[in-house]
């Protein structure tokens, strides 16, 4: 039976999808892209004005490094201009070793393109490795620059790049060794000219802001922030065609000889500059340098050595300027020997009876040693100091030995013997030839330089003999180079020339030895109107020969004859045929 209450289920009704409310959003996605803008906007605002300045030193920190500009340090060229020593372009490998670190795999094959030790290499890098900068090896040559780029383009190598250096080379090499000198890694002069001018030549690099990339390369230049400085230029008074004519005759002559080295000093008689200063045994500048500085030394102006007879005309100058002789005053000295005090001093023969000029000419001590003695101890002693002995020349080298003269109140009677004919007393070389120039100069003595002066400049010098004594003094020497005296052999055709001979001794530890000499030639020509003065020595010759008659004499002979062609000197004694034929307008 139905139950009357229960209504009927009506039917459902099908349930109609929503529409989306596109407007809404459209809304949210304005307001979701407003709220990016501001929040965008405001962050760059925030970057742009409010941290400018830290993100600007954070960049800087990153890229902006400041990078030196290299500077040339001054040539030294010589007296025509001719290079002796240049600075020359070079590579300087570097690495970062925080990224090498990472490649320690590559180390052995770039410590091989290097010519480095691989151990080493790695133990540096890893003893740098918090560090972002370090030299691999300086100055490196065009096959080892070479080889470091082909390892990095291979391997894809970070961390190593290239700088550019200078570095001094030498044309010269060891003619000029011994002067020029040369400098160390950092180009400071070490020796020589190099060092003696360091401030001159030294050059002072630039500055320069740049941006480099992830790589350490430089990409764009900011700014200079300092100009470079290069340094200044240096012109010497040395002949370059004078100085390598020298160092051949001089090289030659200590391998004839078999010699343990030798010097030469060639003047300017009218200007004190020096024309050639060479030495033995030489060094090469441009090689390594591991050795000792034996061979390094500017003997011409470090060591000194006992004049000999090298002195006797200024022994003669002396007493001439006193007129206590004239140069035919008659010495006797037989029977070839003298005694003084408890000492004889000896000649190599019995001359007899000789003029002051046959002194000269023979080298006779016996005859020096009374003309000395015609004087005050003083008045050998003063001459001596006028001239330069005991003090340095002043001429800058680094090193310079002042020599050795004693004062006169300390001399003794045989000293003031031995102090005539060239023992007592210590000389370099330049000074030896400081002492000869004034004799070629008329009795004034000149300041000697390194430094080449301007032409035709008036040298200031100091009177230290009188005009007339130092050519009578020019003539009696002009004899030694004659038949009758004991340097034939540096005689030269065409030239009348003046000199002394002088073989010395070498004083050791015990006293003078008996086979160790040092043979020494000083001279000038033309002996009229002297221009170049030269002084030779050979340290020590092995052979039979050990006089300066036979060792020095003829290396000055070929040398002094160069320099008179090479500096256009006039001969002053035409043989007959020069005058027949009218060269160098001597003829008819």
């Amino acid at each position: 039976m139905a139950n009357p209450s229960r209504r009927p289920r009506r039917p459902l009704e099908p349930v109609k999808p929503r529409r989306p409310d596109i407007g809404l959003r459209r809304r949210l996605l304005l307001m979701a892209l407003v709220g990016a803008f501001v929040l965008l906007g405001a962050g760059v605002f925030y970057r742009q004005v409010v941290e400018t300045d830290f993100l600007q030193t954070e960049g800087e920190r990153r890229y902006l490094r400041v990078a030196e500009i290299a500077a040339r340090r001054g040539m030294i060229s010589d007296r025509n201009g001719e290079p002796l020593a240049v600075s020359t372009p070079v590579e300087t490998v570097w690495a970062d070793p925080r990224k090498l670190v990472e490649r320690l795999d590559v180390l052995p094959e770039l410590a091989a393109s290097l010519d480095l030790d691989p151990q080493a290499l790695r133990e540096r890098v890893l003893a740098k490795s918090d560090r972002g900068f370090i030299y691999l090896k300086r100055r490196v040559d065009f096959d080892e620059a070479r080889a470091v780029r082909e390892l990095i383009a291979r391997e894809r190598l970070g961390g190593v790049d290239f700088e550019t250096e200078y570095r001094r080379f030498y044309p010269g090499a060891e003619v000029f060794g011994h002067v020029i000198g040369f400098t160390d890694i950092e180009d400071r002069g070490q020796e020589g000219i190099e060092f003696a001018y360091d401030a001159q030549l030294q050059s002072e690099p630039g500055l320069r802001r740049v941006i480099r990339d992830g790589r350490k390369r430089i990409v764009q230049e900011v700014e200079q922030l300092r100009p470079p400085r290069q340094g200044t230029d240096l012109v010497l008074s040395l002949d370059r065609r004078l100085q390598f004519l020298a160092y051949r005759e001089l090289l030659a002559a200590v391998r004839e000889h078999k010699a343990v080295g030798g010097t030469l000093v060639a003047l300017d008689v009218d200007t004190g500059e020096v024309l050639a200063m060479v030495n033995q045994p030489g060094y090469n500048p441009n090689a390594l340098r591991d050795g000792g500085s034996e061979r390094r030394r500017n003997r011409c102006v470090t060591d000194v050595i006992e004049p000999g007879s090298t002195v006797k005309p200024l022994v003669v100058a002396a007493a001439l300027e006193r007129g206590l002789i004239t140069p035919t005053t008659e010495i006797d000295t037989e029977p070839g020997y003298f005694r003084v005090g408890r000492n004889l001093v000896r000649d190599v023969h019995d001359y007899g009876l000789l003029d002051v000029t046959g002194v000269i000419a023979k080298s006779s001590n016996v005859g020096v040693v009374k003309i000395a003695q015609m004087m005050e101890y003083a008045d050998l002693w003063s001459l001596y100091d006028h001239l330069g002995f005991g003090r340095v020349t002043g001429v800058g080298f680094p090193g310079e030995s002042p020599g050795n003269l004693r004062h006169y109140s300390d001399w003794r009677v045989f000293e003031h013997a031995t102090l005539a004919f060239g023992y007592g007393l210590s000389v370099t070389t330049l000074q030896l030839a400081q002492a000869y120039a004034a004799l070629a100069a008329d009795g004034i003595k000149r300041p000697v330089t390194l430094l080449r002066r301007e032409p035709g400049a008036a040298v200031p010098g100091t009177r230290v003999l009188s005009a007339e004594t130092a050519r009578m003094v020019r003539a009696m020497m002009e004899q030694v180079v004659s038949e009758k005296g004991t340097a034939r052999r540096a005689a030269i055709a065409g030239y009348r020339v003046a000199g002394k001979t002088g073989t010395a001794k070498k004083a050791g530890p015990n006293g003078y030895a008996g086979r160790r000499y040092q043979a020494v030639f000083a001279g000038f020509a033309p002996v009229d109107r002297p221009r170049l003065v030269m002084v030779v020595m050979i340290d020590e010759p092995g052979g039979k020969s050990y006089y300066g008659g036979v060792v020095a004499a003829p290396v000055f002979q070929k040398v002094m004859e160069g320099a008179l062609r090479l500096f256009n000197v006039p001969p002053d004694n035409p043989p007959p045929s020069m005058l027949l034929s009218g060269r160098g307008g001597l003829g008819l």
